[in-house]
């Protein structure tokens, strides 16, 4: 059964700050760090899997092995990417079910046109609003429990202006979405207007290098929204501390002091090894 923690703390008006993870050893940190949400980023995940764009190239199956996973391995309640439910609605049907048996909390989908792209990457094109609350539908549906949260997502604010971003906003609500998500906002001020327009709950990304402003998680709950997400941190970390320590070791045949590193005994604790150790002394043949 999904967690219901992230239900709980919305409805009691909390902030909810959610780090981006890719894999597990991102999302074994993470979960060490006591957020409320942790949130399976679909370019993160692409790029570390297949390494490849996040342009709709990843399959169902493909996120769900990784999702499953990160929710296996973690205490903290998961947000997951779902891009546009991979398909048509019975696609969205399966893809929710399948989501909420690997134990994640929420799914996030959006009303792109396939084959998708990252939300703050240009030339997105939307579905008809009409096609979107069709799934938004299905996948309140779909859910076996109502702590399963649906978090519905419209790319139309690039293209289409942040009016139609609104208006669609307003809409998924009204078709039963637990969480609006207006991608890529290009102003504080168009923020604000988000927040003060739509009577929902709202959801921020906030993408190091993207279209919106970056703001603290205080000046956004101060706005009204009731989740902020940080997808791009830890891949962004993680590229730029693989290629100083890759350079490093080029450029000196070893590496050296410039370089920090994870303590290895620590990482060995964090991977789960006291645990086979445990096992062995009890069971192996040694």
């Amino acid at each position: 059964m999904p967690d219901p923690a992230l239900r709980t703390a919305i409805t009691n008006g909390e902030f909810i700050l959610a780090p981006g993870v890719f894999e597990a050893i991102s999302a074994l940190l993470a979960d060490r760090e006591g957020f409320k949400a942790l949130y399976v980023t679909g370019y993160g995940t692409v790029a570390s899997a297949l390494g490849l764009p996040d342009a709709g190239l990843a399959t169902y199956s493909d996120m769900l092995g990784r999702i499953a996973t990160i929710c296996e391995r973690t205490t903290t309640p998961v947000i997951a990417d779902a891009d546009t439910g991979y398909g048509g609605l019975l696609n969205v049907a399966h893809t929710v079910r399948g989501y909420e048996g690997a134990g994640v909390s929420a799914i996030q989908m959006e009303d792109q046109e396939f084959p998708k792209k990252c939300g703050h990457t240009p030339n997105r094109r939307v579905v008809p609003l009409e096609d979107m609350l069709r799934k938004i539908e299905v996948a309140a549906d779909a859910r076996r429990s109502d702590d399963f949260l649906i978090i519905a997502r419209t790319d139309s604010r690039t293209g289409l202006g942040l009016d139609e971003a609104i208006k669609r906003g307003k809409a998924f609500a009204k078709a039963g979405a637990d969480v609006v998500f207006v991608e890529s906002p290009e102003s504080e001020d168009e923020m604000k207007r988000i927040c003060d327009e739509i009577d929902a709950p709202l959801f921020a990304n906030m993408v190091n290098g993207g279209r919106t402003p970056l703001l603290s998680a205080d000046r956004l709950k101060e706005l009204g929204f009731s989740i902020g997400i940080h997808p791009a941190l830890g891949f962004l970390a993680m590229g730029a501390a693989l290629q100083k320590g890759y350079a490093d070791l080029k450029a000196n045949g070893e590496t050296t002091d410039a370089i920090d590193l994870y303590d290895f005994g620590k990482f060995n604790e964090l991977v789960g090894f006291p645990a086979v150790w445990d096992f062995e002394k009890k069971y192996a043949q040694v």
